[in-house]
């Protein structure tokens, strides 16, 4: 998720596209959220491991 988030933001600001810049700022964040998450030991979505 964090890669995509990534990709996106380097897509959205090269072609100048803000709806890609926005859902890869939205993504990166989500994605870091749930690797700290996970990397604490805490369960998400119920889920001790996501596979």
């Amino acid at each position: 998720m964090i890669t995509l988030g990534v990709i996106l933001l380097v897509v959205g600001f090269l072609l100048s596209i803000p709806v890609l810049w926005t859902i890869g700022i939205i993504l990166l964040v989500v994605g870091a959220i749930l690797a700290i998450l996970g990397g604490t030991g805490r369960k998400v979505g119920g889920r001790a491991h996501w596979f």
